[in-house]
C-alpha cells in the first residue's frame, strides 16, 4: 500500500503541488533537445532533503503522462522507495549481487504505468556495486522495459555513489532544501557531479512555504545546471 501523503501527485492530483510537479515533468522532457532522456537521475547536495519523495512524485507525474516508468531505488545505504510504495525491498542488489532476473523483481506500484526496482538488502560495498559493469548493465536492461527510468541516488556530498552513477545516467536533477542547504555544500556537489562527467538537468528547491496555500513544497528548475549556483 502506498503511503498517501508521500504521493501527493497520485493522492492530491489536484493541488497545487501536484500541478508543480506536472509542470516539471513537462520541463523536463524539454530540457534536453538534442536527445531523449530515457534515465534520469535525482540526488541531493546531503541528507534530509526531501529527494526520495520528490524522486517518487516526479515519477508519478511522468506515468501519468503515458509513459512507462521504472523507479530505482539506487540508494543503497538508506533505500525508502519500499517504504514509500509500500513493497517488499527485494531490488537491485539481489540482481547485482545473486544475479536473480530482472524482470522477477520489478514490482507494480498500483499505479497506472508505473513500477519499481526497490533496493534490496543493504551490501557492504554500495559505490562498487554501483560502479560496476553489472550496474551498467542493468541501466541498459531497464531501458529496454520502459521509456524512462528515474533512479534515486544518495546525496552526492555525504557519498561517492551519485558521482559513480553521474556518466551512466542522461540528466541528473539536483533537490536542494530551502533554509537548511548552505550555499558552499550546493556548489560543492554541483563541482562533483560536474567532475563525474554528469550532466546536470537543474535544481529543484524544495520545502519552501506557499503561505496563500498553506503548501510545505515547491520547487525552481534551471534548463542548465552548469549555470546553477
Amino acid at each position: 500500500m502506498v503511503q498517501k501523503r508521500q504521493l501527493i501527485v497520485h493522492e492530491d492530483a489536484k493541488s497545487p503541488i501536484a500541478e508543480a510537479y506536472r509542470t516539471m515533468r513537462t520541463n523536463i522532457q524539454f530540457a534536453k533537445v538534442d536527445s531523449d532522456l530515457r534515465v534520469i537521475m535525482f540526488t541531493s547536495a546531503g541528507p534530509g532533503e526531501g529527494k526520495s519523495t520528490t524522486t517518487a512524485n516526479t515519477a508519478v507525474a511522468m506515468a501519468q503522462s503515458g509513459k512507462k516508468v521504472i523507479i530505482v531505488d539506487c540508494d543503497l545505504r538508506k533505500p525508502v522507495q519500499h517504504k514509500i510504495f509500500g513493497k517488499k525491498n527485494r531490488g537491485v542488489t539481489n540482481i547485482l549481487v545473486e544475479e536473480r532476473p530482472v524482470t522477477e523483481l520489478i514490482q507494480d506500484t498500483g499505479i497506472d504505468n508505473l513500477q519499481v526496482l526497490t533496493s534490496g538488502p543493504i551490501p557492504p560495498n554500495p559505490s562498487e556495486l554501483l560502479g560496476s559493469a553489472k550496474m551498467r548493465e542493468l541501466i541498459g536492461c531497464l531501458k529496454e522495459l520502459a521509456d524512462v527510468v528515474i533512479i534515486d541516488a544518495p546525496p552526492t556530498v555525504a557519498v561517492t555513489d551519485a558521482c559513480v552513477l553521474a556518466s551512466s545516467v542522461d540528466g541528473i536533477l539536483l533537490v536542494l532544501s530551502a533554509g537548511v542547504i548552505r550555499p558552499e555544500m550546493a556548489q560543492k556537489a554541483k563541482e562533483l557531479l560536474l567532475k563525474a562527467n554528469g550532466h546536470i538537468l537543474g535544481v529543484i528547491l524544495n520545502k519552501v512555504e506557499i503561505e496563500e496555500e498553506h503548501a510545505y513544497y515547491y520547487y525552481y528548475y534551471g534548463n542548465e545546471g552548469k549555470n546553477a549556483k
